[in-house]
């Protein structure tokens, strides 16, 4: 979680992003998660919340053994990203998350449970604790995920260009795969407002104003989201 300063208002208050917004960043791999997250928070001064690979214990063992680790691995990604969003919250929020809470569970171990590499007991026990710390009212979700999205073909040139080497060896059936699950997951995906856009609607690598239109639909959004829980509130 990195600490940005508090200084310039003036976009905030230009495109009616309240300062206390959480707004998570969702989409397959290659989209441009970690860049849209950096340049939302450039420009909002919101502080950044990113996925720690690095400290994760289970991750080698995972690797080496699929069945034998999957349950232990989605089991601490819940916890680690449960941790995140209560520690966000209680900040005060003015936050861009890459990576939301919902996709381990909409994604990734459904996808272990279907390919049985995880048991359907393990599965089970995951899905109902899931449901029972995050989807629930007490649990703060964001304000708004934005969900990034674009065509195929478009994803897996960045992600060759991105020239990682373990995904430039990663099969193309992988990748398609990735790609289904997630447009399966977002098209019923209701736990918070959400926001699509498509990669090829701007360029924040060569066009750093190509945000602005994408700031003006967060205000909007956001605006309506608060409104309707306001007047909800008051029934």
């Amino acid at each position: 979680m990195n600490n940005k300063g508090n200084t310039s208002m003036s976009v905030r208050d230009m495109y009616q992003i309240p300062q206390d917004s959480v707004i998570t960043i969702a989409g397959t791999v290659g989209v441009g998660k970690s860049t849209m997250t950096k340049a939302l928070a450039d420009a909002l001064n919101f502080k950044t919340s990113f996925e720690k690979v690095d400290a994760n214990p289970y991750l080698e063992n995972f690797y080496a053994d699929f069945e034998r680790w999957s349950f232990h691995l989605q089991i601490y990604f819940l916890a680690e990203r449960f941790k995140e969003q209560k520690k966000i919250f209680e900040y005060g929020g003015g936050f861009i998350q890459d990576r939301s809470i919902y996709e381990d569970t909409g994604i990734f171990a459904k996808m272990h449970y279907e390919k049985g590499t995880m048991s359907k007991t393990d599965y089970e026990t995951y899905t109902n604790l899931f449901d029972a710390m995050v989807m629930t009212p007490f649990f703060p979700h964001p304000d708004l995920l934005i969900y990034l999205e674009g065509s195929f073909d478009e994803i897996l040139r960045r992600i060759q260009l991105r020239g990682r080497e373990m995904e430039k060896t990663t099969p193309i059936s992988y990748w398609e795969e990735m790609y289904e699950r997630y447009q399966n997951w977002i098209n019923n995906f209701n736990a918070c407002p959400i926001l699509r856009i498509n990669i090829s609607d701007y360029d924040l690598m060569e066009q750093e104003q190509s945000i602005e239109p994408i700031l003006e639909k967060i205000g909007h959004f956001i605006g309506q989201s608060r409104s309707w829980k306001r007047h909800e509130l008051m029934k």
